[in-house]
């Protein structure tokens, strides 16, 4: 496959974009913490910090494009829940030409009282969820039973950091490919089990 190094199936830009995560990204405490899966680790993943310039987060957006295309997964649209895909939605966007939207965590209230903000889904789109980093994928998973009624084509699930196994067969049942850029076992680190 073009652009594809010959040992492996992952795009050229992922290693520079592991290198950012596993850096800037990774932070190993002596107390445990809990995930939002209400599970206790010592290893943090902060996503955000991982790609806090434009330069930064343009690697990482351009490994997950790569990885897209490497996978097959076209899109129209790139985004998921906010907080978490917001910053590589945008990326994404910029480095692809494509659309973003970001889905809310509660309705607004006022004006057009939606759930998504950004671009206009429309029935047919294809969708590209995304986030900064998976402990079992409901927040991702909430994004799309969020987007479904509006008729969309979910085509993917790219995480920039999956910290278990759970994910991939919580998507797998919806027949949703899911790969993620990152996971733990890429950062030597024992994944989360199921709760």
């Amino acid at each position: 496959m073009p652009g594809m190094p010959a040992d492996t199936d992952r795009p050229q830009t992922w290693q520079a974009a592991f290198d950012l995560i596993r850096t800037r990204g990774h932070e190993r405490r002596e107390e445990p913490f809990k995930l939002a899966s209400g599970q206790l680790s010592h290893d943090y993943i902060d996503g955000k910090y991982a790609v806090d310039t434009g330069e930064r987060l343009t690697i990482v957006s351009r490994a997950v494009a790569d990885l897209a295309a490497a996978k097959g997964i076209e899109f129209d649209a790139v985004g998921g829940l906010t907080m978490g895909a917001d910053p590589l939605a945008h990326g994404v966007a910029m480095v692809t030409g494509k659309a973003w939207f970001s889905v809310r965590k509660e309705q607004k209230k006022r004006g057009r009282e939606q759930w998504v903000e950004g671009t206009r889904l429309e029935p047919g789109m294809r969708v590209l969820l995304v986030d900064d980093v998976i402990s079992t994928g409901g927040s991702t998973e909430l994004a799309l039973e969020r987007i479904a009624p509006l008729g969309v084509v979910v085509t993917g699930v790219i995480p920039m950091v999956d910290r278990g196994d759970v994910a991939a067969g919580r998507f797998a049942k919806r027949n949703v490919p899911f790969h993620a850029l990152v996971t733990y076992r890429d950062l030597g680190i024992e994944p989360v089990k199921d709760v």
